[in-house]
């Protein structure tokens, strides 16, 4: 099973370098503009007790807006090197500067975090090659471990220099492909802590037995939990499931059991180009009430 999990990785980051295949471009709200206040990101190592045997790098943005005097609202995005470059597919605190920058987000600070890698020292350079071994069990598992992970070290770890919500309506959390099915189930788990979740193309598949979420959803009470899907119809389509169907079927499950969701469904692969194409508007729902 190990070896379909990492091909699984392989896959996205080669994915990731198609750009020119998929129809989706970045608007103005995710390039540098002159008078927007940057806000500055460092890069940290974690060994995790949860996850023993683990190390991994995590990122830290924090808005120039921020001033220390009341609880900034949070916001995680797993595979945070996927997220948090200044040239990549989502280049999301470039976008986070400039809606923060117009008022049309609240003061956020950014945790970007890396899976596991079963190393004694981490590889040279973040990415998808050499695949985190730890990636599929952290993300792809249905239980509470990952949101343990945060609420006990993460959280913790960057509360001690900022001052951050614990507020769950204020902190939201966001992930591609098994990064996505993770965001979902940090929320689904805790509710108490995690109410917003972004995910695009969600491994909502048999990985790690994802694909009965349609199902919980529509027999449990509904969780206060706002979820933006997105996803194309040139998905993934293997041995573990269809992604494009996997998303549409969770999108029909959200609705029935009554949640605040919207899923934009397009014609991309299983990459972050539409994505981020998207995440100015995406932001913009899931912060709305803010």
């Amino acid at each position: 099973m190990r070896h379909v999990v990492l091909g699984a990785a392989i896959m996205l980051g080669s994915a990731f370098a198609d750009a020119a295949d998929e129809p989706y471009k970045l608007g103005e709200e995710s390039m540098r503009h002159q008078g927007v206040p940057r806000g500055e990101v460092t890069e940290h190592v974690w060994k995790s007790e949860v996850f023993p045997g683990t190390i991994r790098r995590y990122w830290v943005y924090v808005p120039d807006q921020y001033d220390g005097r009341e609880p900034a609202a949070v916001m995680v995005f797993q595979d945070g090197h996927a997220y948090v470059g200044g040239e990549g597919q989502f280049r999301a605190p470039v976008v986070l500067d400039n809606l923060i920058h117009a008022g049309d987000l609240p003061v956020i600070i950014g945790i970007f975090i890396d899976p596991g890698h079963k190393k004694a020292r981490l590889p040279e350079t973040p990415g998808w090659r050499p695949s985190p071994e730890n990636r599929s069990y952290e993300y792809d598992s249905l239980s509470d471990q990952y949101a343990l992970f945060l609420l006990e070290e993460i959280l913790p770890a960057v509360g001690k220099q900022y001052k951050l919500t614990d507020d769950p309506k204020r902190r939201a959390i966001c992930g591609i492909s098994s990064g996505g099915i993770c965001a979902w189930t940090v929320a689904w788990e805790r509710p108490d802590a995690f109410r917003k979740v972004l995910s695009h193309v969600g491994s909502f598949t048999n990985i790690r037995g994802g694909h009965v979420y349609h199902a919980l959803i529509r027999k449990s009470d509904p969780k206060p939990i706002r979820v933006f899907l997105q996803d194309g119809s040139q998905d993934l389509d293997n041995q573990h499931g269809n992604w494009f169907l996997a998303n549409q079927q969770m999108a029909k499950s959200l609705e029935f059991a009554g949640y605040d969701y919207k899923a934009e469904f397009g014609e991309g692969g299983h990459n972050g180009i539409h994505g981020g194409a998207i995440l100015p508007d995406s932001l913009r729902w899931l912060w709305r009430d803010e």
